[in-house]
């Protein structure tokens, strides 16, 4: 698991690291989405339990918390939005089991940001996560890739000053690709984040990335690359 002693340094493209902290029992599922979120570039830290976590928010000043609703000892996830709420303005993102509309209408009016179900995919909560931080100012609106320029919460883009004609679907791909800047991520990675599911149509995938890449080389050299036996990246030209 990532640890503060060997988190990434802040990359100066994408402005300082916003800090992360996750509150989950489950060993697996905590590391996981502590590596998730440390390679996603965020400052990532886990927590266990209930036990000192007011101390730990005090000392790590996180810009959101993911909370585990279920969590041993006497205090759950619900318990702990208020000792988050008094530490700050930092977002929080719920993840449980519990999928009864009660109970995720219970964590939204006490003031959590996001509800994630489990199970889940990670590069699903990846996304909510940014999406969170981005409406709460602690990442970027306008993010910008070489000549391109993508403001999600507008939902615009232009590349080199041209405004770009997307659909709603290619819009959410653009808004993935530029999260990942950089990255290489697969057609499984932009399934679950782009349209919310597994099922695996390299087909619908591969239709949006040449519709999009049409766009974006209508106006510059080529920013969406394919990486052979991978995905894609989305990159400014070299």
């Amino acid at each position: 698991m990532r640890t503060r002693q060997d988190r990434p340094e802040p990359d100066d493209a994408r402005g300082p690291a916003t800090r992360v902290l996750v509150l989950e029992d489950s060993d697996a599922i905590r590391e996981s989405v502590v590596d998730a979120l440390t390679d996603a570039g965020h400052v990532t830290e886990g927590a266990v339990d209930g036990a000192g976590f007011e101390e730990r928010l005090a000392a790590f000043r996180p810009d959101l918390v993911v909370l585990d609703v279920m969590l041993p000892g006497g205090r759950d996830g619900f318990d702990l939005i208020d000792v988050v709420r008094g530490h700050g303005d930092a977002g929080i993102v719920m993840l449980t089991a519990r999928d009864a509309l009660p109970d995720r209408l219970r964590g939204l009016d006490a003031g959590a940001d996001d509800y994630v179900l489990k199970p889940f995919a990670l590069d699903e909560l990846v996304a909510r996560v940014a999406a969170v931080l981005r409406r709460r100012g602690r990442l970027p609106s306008a993010v910008q890739v070489g000549d391109l320029v993508l403001d999600p919460e507008a939902a615009v883009a232009s590349r080199g000053g041209a405004l770009l004609e997307l659909s709603a679907t290619e819009l959410r791909l653009l808004t993935y690709l530029a999260e990942q800047r950089g990255r290489t991520v697969s057609k499984t990675q932009i399934l679950r984040a782009v349209w919310g599911y597994d099922a695996y149509d390299p087909n619908l995938v591969e239709v949006h990335v040449s519709a999009l890449r049409r766009k974006l080389e209508a106006h510059g050299p080529r920013l969406l690359h394919t990486v052979r036996g991978l995905g894609y990246s989305l990159r400014g030209p070299s």
